[in-house]
């Protein structure tokens, strides 16, 4: 039996597969917008049994789409984002425009919104990612105030394009950079935490809230490489580099289509993207991560060591 209806955009993307999941098996009723269904439909349609998953394909700026699609929902969830521009989508349009549009739209509709930002932004005024997504915060506090915006940390997982993306690179180059000297704290949660966590807002009915997604355990960008590299089983030298060269690396890497870094992306991990002073997290709502970066990542990491799933493995996080 259907309890209520949840419209997600950005529903392709890693996030948007596991709150699907997690939706449906309680009987919430899941419309999902991607903007390629030829591309993306085949994945989504695993998602779901037959009768709780509808897939439309809209782009976010069909204003009039959304509106129908708005409609007919109880609960709107966000998950639109980029890491990095190109020529037809820029962080305002996406991270700015696109939420305060949504939010209007919500608000007309009487419809829950749930909005899924970025942590550790506040600091970063030097970051066109994280002044596009504060200001799409404001956007939407300005227009519907009993929104709830979720602000993760760094997400992972088996789809994600971090430590997919760097055990990757690790697994074939003898060193790697270590950007500010690889001080810089995350606080990792897996995507199936931050499902669980908007599953847990949307049932329990939790609004007007900023509520920061984080993972058990703070750990630094240099202690992330070294655990992705006990976990492909490689020994790389970790080169810290001067800011000057970093930049100028970046400046050329950026032009790549999928660059492993942008100028942005090195202005914002000059910041911590750990839980804020003050702030309100996943622990003190009573939704606790469970999933620790090192063992979790171990279990998909087989495919980047040699050997496999057969190979052998030394997990000493100690050595």
């Amino acid at each position: 039996m259907i309890t209520k209806k949840v419209l997600i955009f950005g529903a392709s993307g890693q996030v948007g597969r596991y709150c699907i999941r997690r939706l449906v098996k309680n009987n919430y009723k899941v419309t999902a917008v991607t903007r390629n269904i030829h591309k993306k439909g085949y994945k989504l349609k695993t998602q779901a049994p037959i009768g709780y998953l509808d897939i439309v394909e809209s782009s976010i700026y069909d204003d009039e789409k959304i509106n129908e699609l708005v409609s007919k929902a109880d609960i709107c969830l966000n998950l639109v984002g980029i890491l990095f521009e190109t020529k037809n989508n820029k962080f305002e349009n996406i991270h700015s425009k696109f939420p305060q549009r949504l939010a209007q739209i919500c608000k007309q509709k009487k419809v829950k919104l749930l909005h899924v930002s970025a942590l550790g932004l506040t600091k970063a005024y030097d970051s066109k990612y994280a002044s596009s997504k504060i200001q799409g915060e404001k956007n939407i506090r300005e227009i519907l105030p009993e929104a709830t915006i979720i602000k993760p940390s760094l997400v992972y997982s088996v789809d994600d394009n971090f430590t997919t993306k760097f055990m990757s690179i690790l697994n074939i180059i003898p060193f790697f950079p270590l950007y500010y000297s690889g001080k810089t704290k995350f606080t990792p949660i897996h995507v199936s935490d931050l499902a669980e966590l908007i599953f847990f807002i949307i049932s329990n009915e939790i609004y007007s809230e900023d509520i920061e997604a984080i993972g058990p355990e703070v750990i630094n960008f240099k202690e992330i490489l070294n655990i992705l590299l006990r976990c492909i089983n490689k020994k790389r030298i970790l080169i810290p580099i001067p800011i000057i060269f970093a930049k100028l690396s970046s400046f050329f890497i950026e032009k790549l289509p999928n660059p492993i870094i942008t100028s942005d992306q090195l202005r914002l991990l000059k910041y911590d993207n750990i839980k804020s002073d003050g702030g309100t997290s996943n622990f003190d709502i009573g939704c606790p991560s469970k999933l620790y970066f090192q063992k979790t990542v171990m279990k998909y990491a087989f495919n980047w060591r040699d050997g496999g799933q057969f190979s052998s493995m030394d997990t000493d996080i100690n050595k």
